[in-house]
């Protein structure tokens, strides 16, 4: 018997398999040293990244080191041929851990902007899922806190269907360009209004 579904569970896995589709579609060349909006990371860094998402025990023996221990979960990932970490990619789609089932409104936001991460370092695009362009807005407002503090700085006015957030001069634009700007990719800048 299944395990009842939690919110944001469904959006949580039907995002990594879109991930998942994006990433069967491109050539090996692009796989594996294609560029990404996360610098030094090629498609299949990022999709080792968000993999070891799932396995938190992982991050432990490097403690506050988040960044180093994404890393090495990025470094796992190149040591795994394509066609064996497509599979491993097929099943955590199919089946979240419970930490990430927990944490799936949270994981989200993040898996969201790594897609893009991915579609916009290859200079593409795709129909971003409204929940997904949501969650991606709110990761921008988190992550924001601590790597910027744009988000206290500017009133964020989605385009798309969300409510204004935040004081100071008006920024303008969708969801998903918002929150990556708010994340650091300022590569996204050209298609917000700054007021």
């Amino acid at each position: 018997m299944r395990a009842p579904t939690l919110p944001y569970e469904t959006s949580l896995r039907a995002e990594r398999h879109r991930l998942i589709a994006t990433l069967d579609a491109l050539s090996d060349e692009e796989f594996d040293s294609g560029p990404t909006l996360c610098a030094g990371w090629a498609p299949r860094d990022v999709l080792g990244h968000v993999i070891g998402l799932d396995y938190l025990t992982t991050y432990l023996p490097y403690g506050p080191r988040v960044n180093a221990a994404n890393q090495a979960q990025a470094d796992r990932a190149r040591t795994i041929s394509r066609t064996r970490l497509m599979r491993w990619a097929a099943h955590w789609a199919d089946n979240p851990s419970l930490t990430s089932r927990l944490g799936a409104a949270i994981l989200l936001g993040d898996l969201g902007v790594h897609h893009q991460d991915v579609v916009r370092g290859l200079g593409r695009s795709r129909p971003v899922p409204g929940d997904v362009a949501t969650a991606i807005f709110r990761e921008g407002l988190q992550l924001s806190l601590w790597l910027n503090r744009r988000s206290l700085r500017h009133r964020l006015v989605p385009t798309d269907g969300h409510r204004p957030v935040g004081r100071g001069p008006e920024v303008r634009g969708t969801r998903e360009a918002l929150g990556m700007w708010l994340t650091g990719r300022d590569s996204v800048a050209g298609e917000l209004d700054f007021r």
